[in-house]
């Protein structure tokens, strides 16, 4: 194995690795965070739902949703980028 292609294994792990540690602080700040405020939220009103009770029903999992295909995008792109791309 060459030295070239241990730095792009290096970089490529080191990409993900920060792309993953980004993508789990936000997916806790829906999953937790913003639960535990929801009281807080629920005075304030969203299509005639408390915002608390929208963040647990229904924002949360199309945060999760979006979250999802934004990290499928960037992961495509460090792998293009790094040369380990599935259909390269």
């Amino acid at each position: 194995m060459t030295d070239h292609s241990s730095d792009n294994r290096l970089m490529h792990w080191s990409k993900t690795k920060n792309l993953m540690i980004v993508h789990m602080i936000i997916w806790f700040f829906f999953a937790y965070i913003v639960h535990w405020f929801a009281t807080d939220l629920n005075q304030f009103r969203f299509l005639d739902f408390p915002v608390g009770y929208y963040m647990a029903a229904q924002g949360s999992l199309f945060a999760f949703v979006i979250q999802l295909f934004i990290f499928v995008k960037q992961q495509d792109g460090i792998d293009r980028e790094c040369g380990v791309a599935e259909d390269d």
